[in-house]
């Protein structure tokens, strides 16, 4: 009769240390870069992102005033007087007062009061 052979597992001819830890790659330091740059580009662009949440809160309190105090309608049916791209200024009524309110959450907040014969004006910023 033949031979039977037996085969035995491969062994790696380096031992087991005691340590089963991986050597992971620090996969933080590829998004460390893209995000400092992020931060560079908004620190960057702050100043112009708040000049233009200025403009479109005062532009949207001075319509939104006319709207509701000189055309006599709900605020609510104001917002579609506002320009495309105002989707971020957000209409109130300032109660007790004749006055709307127009704000760019985070970034700037102006009011337009209604003045009579006037019409609507906005208000000195504080």
């Amino acid at each position: 009769m033949g031979k039977i052979a037996i085969h035995k597992p491969m062994t790696s001819p380096i031992a087991p240390s005691d340590s089963t830890a991986v050597i992971k790659p620090r996969r933080w330091r590829w998004l460390a870069v893209p995000a400092l740059l992020i931060i560079g580009y908004a620190i960057w662009q702050f100043p112009t992102w708040k000049a233009q949440a200025e403009v479109g809160a005062a532009y949207g309190a001075r319509i939104g005033c006319s709207c509701r105090f000189v055309q006599g309608r709900e605020l609510g049916s104001c917002a579609t007087d506002l320009e495309p791209g105002m989707e971020m200024v957000s209409l109130s009524e300032v109660e007790g007062e004749q006055a709307v309110e127009g704000s760019v959450p985070l970034l700037a907040s102006r009011t337009a009061r209604f003045m009579g014969a006037s019409g609507c004006v906005l208000q000195p910023e504080d």
